[in-house]
């Protein structure tokens, strides 16, 4: 009977470690594995949202709180104009009387996946959007009533990434035709403008978008 107690006890320790192991989740926000070269995990769903198909938060590049409206007379980093960015400027005639720094990726603070869903998140960077676009095949569709782009990796897991739109002066734009995702690097020619990946029915880029401009943030993770 002890024997007998004794494997069940070994056989409930085995299963809990497999479990934890092969944990799908990181601080409660689930992840995929798409098999991708650099082993880059992909979150589930955007900041501020439930299910993958939810829209989540907007964001400015830079800022970790979601606002109503947010233009330039609003940005945290801008003092009104074009040329007076005050953080992440690496081009003079962008910085506020000539300010320039070495800052060309969001310091944790300041990245909305790190600042909302902890330490083990990240904004992508433009090398990690290029990466997933280049490492899966991608077809617009449609999940649970909502369109976006769904993307499948060399491991068959599956990433669906909603057509969310974004906020402009106060309002929702684009939503169920167009996806603009923030990443967490600056163009450094463009100190006014970080990448993003903008999508729709027809096709998709990763290209310089004005750092004011409200997107979604899809976090990745490295962490296993």
């Amino acid at each position: 009977m002890k024997t007998i107690r004794l494997f069940t006890l070994l056989a409930l320790l085995m299963v809990c470690a497999v479990s934890c192991n092969n944990s799908k989740s990181i601080n409660g926000h689930e992840y995929v594995d798409l098999g991708l070269p650099s082993g880059t995990l992909w979150a589930t769903c955007n900041v501020g949202a439930e299910e993958p198909e939810d829209y989540g938060d907007y964001f400015a590049w830079g800022e970790i709180k979601p606002k109503e409206v947010n233009d330039k007379s609003n940005y945290q980093y801008l003092m009104g104009r074009d040329s007076t960015f005050t953080k992440y400027c690496c081009n003079s005639l962008y910085g506020n009387n000539g300010f320039t720094d070495s800052l060309t990726i969001l310091m944790p603070e300041d990245d909305a996946a790190t600042a909302n869903w902890g330490s083990d998140w990240q904004t992508p960077s433009k090398e990690q959007w290029d990466e997933l676009l280049n490492n899966t095949t991608n077809k617009w569709t449609t999940q649970n009533g909502v369109n976006g782009l769904l993307l499948t990796g060399k491991s068959g897991q599956v990433l669906f990434i909603p057509a969310a739109g974004g906020r402009e002066y106060g309002e929702l734009i684009d939503t169920d035709t167009d996806g603009y995702y923030m990443s967490r690097s600056l163009c450094t020619d463009f100190s006014n403008c970080a990448w993003g990946l903008d999508f729709f029915s027809k096709g998709y880029a990763v290209h310089c978008c004005f750092r004011w401009a409200s997107k979604s943030v899809r976090p990745v993770t490295s962490s296993h």
